[in-house]
C-alpha cells in the first residue's frame, strides 16, 4: 500500500468530515471530486473522468464504486477496504448501479448529500444519478463541504506544500539559465518540468502556461512554440506538485531591456501583491484581499488591464485545474485564517501596447503577516 499520510490522518479527516454531515443531517454522501477522495483515503487515479463514486455514511463508513480498471489502483494506494466494480458495457447506467448499492447500505429513504460541482461528475452522469435518487431518498447539493474541509491544512498537508514550494524555485532555477535570445520555449518547459520529477515531484493538474512576445499576454497553456528575440517577453506559470499539492508561482521574465511600460507595470504589481500579502491575515476575508489588489491597480490606472480575480486557495488536485474553489475575487466572505496555502497573482496584461507583467507566489497564512514559501525575491528579472 503507497499512502503519503499515517492512519491517524486520515483519520481525524473523517472524522471531520462526519461531523459536519451530523449537523447538516445527511446519512450519507456521494463524492465525486477526486481530490475529495484522495483527501478521505488516499485514493490516486486518474479514472475520475468516467463514473466513479466513494460513498460515505454517516457512521463513517467508506465504500468506492469505480470501474474495472482502478480496482488494483484503489487498493494499492488508499486505505479503503471496500471496493466495488460497476461493470463497463454498451449502454451501462452505473447511476443505476449506484442505486443498488446505496439500497445495500441501507439508505432508501434517507438524506443524502451529493458532490455536484465537480469534473468527477459530468452534467450527463448528474442527470443520471438524479433520476435515480428521485424515488431512492431526498438528495442535495453538498458540493462545498469537503472543500471547505480542505481548505485548513494539517501540519503533514502543509509539510507537503513546502516541499512543493522548493520545487517551484527549483523549476524556476532551471528556466532562467535558458531564457536568453535564441532561448527556446520548449526547453524552457522541459526543463522547468524536468527538475520538478527529478526532485521527487508530480505532474500538475493543468499544464504549465508559457508564452513569449504576443503570447506572454495569455493567461492559459495554448500547443505552439516559439524561440527569444534580444529583447523579448516571457510569461511563466508553474506549480512544484508534491503527493498532488501545488505551489504555484508566476512571473513575467524579460530579455534584453525592460521598457518603460514594463518597469510601469512591474511596479504596479510588486505594490498590488505587498498590499495583498498585508491584507492576507486573520480578520480579512478573500474579498479584502482582491480589493486590495484593485484599489493599487486602479492607483496607477491599469484596472482595465487587471484581471477579476487575483488568486486562490491551493492544496492538492487533480486535472483540469490546481485552482482551488475558494478564489480572492470581489465580495468573497471567505474569512482569512491560519493554516491555509494561497496563491496570489497579479496580472497585468496591456493590449494596447502589447505588454505583460505578472508576479505571484504562494503563501502559507497564520496569527500574523503570511509566510512566503518561495525561496526567491520579487525583483523583476531581466536576463
Amino acid at each position: 500500500m503507497a499512502l503519503h499520510f499515517d492512519q491517524t490522518e486520515f483519520d481525524a479527516r473523517r472524522d471531520r468530515l462526519t461531523i459536519e454531515m451530523a449537523q447538516k443531517k445527511l446519512d450519507a454522501l456521494l463524492v465525486f471530486a477526486q481530490e475529495s477522495m484522495y483527501w478521505l483515503t488516499g485514493y490516486d487515479t486518474f479514472g475520475f473522468c468516467f463514473f466513479q463514486c466513494l460513498v460515505v455514511k454517516a457512521d463513517g463508513q467508506m465504500v468506492l464504486m469505480t470501474r474495472s480498471a482502478d480496482i488494483r489502483q484503489a487498493r494499492q494506494t488508499s486505505t479503503l477496504d471496500n471496493v466495488v466494480v460497476w461493470t463497463d458495457r454498451d449502454g451501462a447506467n452505473p447511476a443505476a448501479e449506484l442505486r443498488n448499492l446505496l439500497n445495500d447500505l441501507d439508505l432508501l429513504g434517507c438524506r443524502i448529500g451529493v458532490e455536484y460541482d465537480t469534473h468527477g461528475l459530468t452534467a450527463k452522469n448528474g442527470r443520471l444519478l438524479d433520476e435515480e435518487l428521485k424515488t431512492f431518498g431526498t438528495a442535495e447539493d453538498a458540493s462545498a463541504i469537503i472543500p471547505r474541509l480542505r481548505l485548513f491544512k494539517s501540519a503533514a498537508e502543509i509539510a507537503k506544500a513546502e516541499k512543493a514550494a522548493a520545487l517551484s524555485d527549483d523549476a524556476l532555477d532551471a528556466a532562467l539559465p535558458l531564457i536568453k535570445q535564441g532561448g527556446d520555449e520548449g526547453a524552457i518547459l522541459a526543463a522547468m518540468q524536468g527538475a520538478v520529477f527529478i526532485g521527487g515531484g508530480d505532474y500538475p493538474a493543468n499544464e504549465f502556461v508559457i508564452g513569449s512576445g504576443a503570447d506572454a499576454l495569455l493567461c492559459r497553456y495554448k500547443s505552439g512554440r516559439r524561440k527569444l528575440n534580444k529583447n523579448d517577453q516571457l510569461t511563466l506559470e508553474w506549480a512544484g506538485a508534491f503527493h498532488h499539492y501545488h505551489a504555484p508561482m508566476m512571473r513575467t521574465v524579460l530579455t534584453g531591456k525592460a521598457t518603460k511600460r514594463h518597469q510601469e507595470l512591474y511596479e504596479a504589481a510588486y505594490d498590488a501583491l505587498v498590499a495583498c500579502e498585508e491584507a492576507m491575515v486573520p480578520g480579512n476575508t478573500f474579498g479584502d484581499v482582491f480589493d486590495a489588489h484593485a484599489r493599487i491597480m486602479e492607483a496607477h490606472g491599469l484596472t482595465r488591464h487587471r484581471l477579476n480575480a487575483c488568486g486562490y486557495s491551493v492544496g492538492a488536485r487533480f486535472a483540469p485545474s490546481w485552482m482551488e474553489p475558494q478564489m480572492f475575487l470581489a465580495g468573497n466572505p471567505e474569512p482569512i485564517a491560519p493554516g491555509m496555502t494561497l496563491f496570489a497573482h497579479m496580472v497585468v496584461m496591456d493590449s494596447d501596447s502589447g505588454t505583460a507583467m505578472t508576479l505571484g507566489r504562494t503563501y502559507l497564512t497564520s496569527e500574523g503577516a503570511p509566510k512566503p514559501l518561495s525561496r526567491h525575491g520579487l525583483d523583476l528579472i531581466v536576463r
